[in-house]
């Protein structure tokens, strides 16, 4: 063998003994695991379930870090510019990473190219929710009565160019009525005035309101999935009810800065499909209202992709904007 030849096989071999020492080596610190919403929404309850987990599959703590703000770009935007390193993770979703992109003309970051992914983990279905005030028992009732309105009901989003902003807008331009959008910061703040009845209806998902509607605190009119949901199985769809082939779900997923090592995005990626996989995760996520989907970190990026194509055409046919 050649002196050239020797010397490339060396430098593979080398290059595989450093990619597995790494592997082992890490994490020698906690893992920050950003959430860009605050405390209490979907996509902190699911953050915490899946940190719980890896904390204990890593040896290393999994911290939830919650930075709201700016319909979830500041939080993810943190992620995109922090060190590729492993220890700075972000739970995003289909506003993150998806429609946030083409609904703010001077976003900070590009949802494909800024990002590793690392698995997606569940999607959800949104809920049409009305306050107990509202006189109305079904979607066709809830229509008749906001078109009555002329214009003055206040709707509850999650924030500008949230999926709760943009299904409530897709919906009304399918069912010809006009509202008012009130963007909150957040599930929380947002689902907190829905039951308190300063605002009297939204789009949220499932895991946000299934505990209220269960309560009787709100009353659930629609779903938004292909099918009826699972936790609501006597809820209709807007699909089969007013609209054929309306749909609107969530999706929520693992992303780190780009150029974070593959050795890295692959243990974290089969780590969290574990746990996505346990029992007692699978219950909680049903119980919340959870449809467990994963992914290999290719599929999520090629996802992802996708999605943003996909909802740049929506939210330029649906004319919503950025307040």
């Amino acid at each position: 063998m050649s002196l050239c030849r020797r010397a490339f096989f060396a430098g593979i071999g080398f290059a595989a003994v450093a990619s597995s020492a790494r592997a082992q080596s890490w994490p020698a610190k906690p893992v920050r695991l950003v959430v860009p919403y605050p405390a209490g929404g979907s996509t902190d309850v699911l953050a915490r379930v899946i940190a719980e987990k890896l904390t204990a599959a890593l040896g290393q703590q999994v911290i939830v870090d919650n930075k709201p703000g700016a319909s979830g770009n500041l939080g993810s935007d943190l992620v995109a510019k922090a060190p590729a390193d492993g220890y700075t993770l972000v739970m995003g979703n289909n506003a993150t990473h998806a429609t946030n992109q083409s609904l703010f003309p001077n976003h900070p970051y590009d949802a494909a190219k800024d990002f590793a992914p690392i698995a997606l983990v569940a999607g959800v279905t949104h809920v049409l929710v009305v306050h107990p005030d509202v006189p109305a028992a079904d979607i066709r009732a809830f229509v008749a009565w906001a078109k009555a309105q002329g214009g003055k009901v206040n709707y509850a989003s999650t924030g500008n160019g949230s999926a709760s902003h943009l299904t409530m807008e897709l919906f009304k331009g399918l069912a010809k009525f006009d509202a008012v959008h009130v963007p909150y910061k957040g599930t929380a703040p947002a689902v907190q005035d829905l039951v308190g009845g300063q605002v009297p209806t939204s789009f949220q998902t499932m895991p946000s309101v299934i505990g209220q509607i269960r309560a009787g605190k709100l009353r659930a009119l629609a779903t938004t999935g292909k099918t009826r949901a699972a936790a609501l199985p006597d809820v209709p769809t807007v699909a089969e009810t007013l609209s054929p082939g309306f749909e609107s779900d969530a999706w929520f997923a693992l992303f780190a800065p780009a150029g974070t090592p593959a050795d890295i995005i692959n243990r974290l990626n089969a780590e969290t499909l574990k746990a996505m996989a346990l029992p007692d995760v699978k219950e909680v996520a049903a119980k919340a209202g959870f449809d467990v989907v994963t992914s290999s970190p290719a599929e999520l990026g090629t996802f992802v992709k996708s999605e943003i194509e996909k909802w740049a055409k929506v939210v330029k046919a649906s004319g919503a904007t950025v307040d």
